[in-house]
């Protein structure tokens, strides 16, 4: 993994493989995670926004951490898929956290197995707790790829990357049977996520429905329908939510003024943002920080407990 500074205190975290390890894929020990963040100068309670996919399981204790302004405990034997482009913060037990993290690059997954799991947006962000023959499975799975991934040299480098991609297939897929979303009929239509990564490259420049509309080559009723069919609310409101979320994200985990965040967020006028702002949250842009700093300071280093 490597990391990027981005103005205004959320740190984006691209994907670098490390030494010796397969490009594409990798696993990292959440027992070694708060040691390494140290070393490379960096906090492990910071806010931080990755460009890959995370399968983080919990073993033996429980982990807190927040995602995009959601608070989870995740017990032992649980799961959590974080998407690339969602804010994360690892809560103060991460020195004594116990599990796993398989992280991997976008498109490294085949595109079956992307449709056969419903990859596409919009996501399912709970954590999973799976039971009986489900947990077994995926205990099972991700020890078999923990071995496969320590023992790059017994195969040639094609055929470990391949080894590889299939078992993350496979995390994947049962994972997917666990969310309920393995049988769900039908596909995201293709109007539909272009339109979400449109709105998710280009919300910062318009929020107009009909930009998107032109410039994807679709009547803004066309993108209405589509998104209609998926989320059960309009194409304006997905424009208008993903702005939010944004909003939200650099209020509480960047020192910009509520000006600075309008005019990131295309606003010219900061008046027109805080508008925009109260009407979806209840509250202006100085009271939600205000609020949310109130909720979400880190505390301190923990103290490492005594003991091997």
């Amino acid at each position: 993994m490597g990391r990027n500074g981005q103005p205004g205190g959320v740190r984006d975290l691209d994907y670098t493989a490390g030494v010796g390890a397969p490009t594409g894929v990798e696993l990292v020990e959440l027992a070694g995670l708060y040691d390494r963040s140290l070393r490379h100068g960096n906090d492990p309670y910071a806010p931080l926004r990755p460009a890959f996919h995370q399968l983080i399981a919990v073993r033996g204790r429980p982990l807190r951490m927040a995602v995009d302004f959601v608070e989870h405990v995740l017990p032992p034997g649980s799961w959590i898929w974080i998407r690339p482009g969602q804010v994360q913060r690892f809560g103060p037990d991460l020195v004594t956290a116990d599990g796993v993290i398989v992280l991997f690059q976008r498109g490294f997954l085949p595109p079956a197995t992307v449709a056969a799991a419903h990859m596409d947006p919009p996501y399912q962000q709970e954590p999973l707790l799976p039971a009986g023959t489900d947990a077994e499975a995926l205990a099972r799975g991700l020890d078999h790829l923990t071995y496969e991934y320590g023992a790059m040299a017994t195969l040639p480098l094609d055929s470990h990357v391949e080894v590889l991609r299939h078992l993350v297939s496979v995390l994947v897929l049962r994972l997917a049977t666990v969310r309920g979303t393995a049988s769900r009929p039908g596909t995201v239509s293709e109007v539909f996520r272009r339109f979400h990564d449109a709105v998710e490259r280009d919300h910062a420049t318009t929020r107009r429905v009909g930009d998107y509309a032109a410039a994807l080559g679709y009547s803004p009723r066309t993108l209405t329908r589509a998104t209609r069919a998926v989320t059960g609310a309009g194409a304006k409101q997905l424009v208008d939510d993903r702005v939010l979320l944004e909003a939200k994200r650099l209020l509480q985990h960047s020192r910009l003024s509520a000006k600075e965040v309008a005019g990131r967020l295309g606003f010219v006028d900061a008046s027109d943002f805080t508008k925009f702002f109260r009407l979806r949250t209840g509250a202006t842009p100085a009271v939600f920080r205000a609020q949310a700093l109130g909720r979400g300071t880190p505390p301190g280093p923990p103290t490492r407990p005594a003991g091997p």
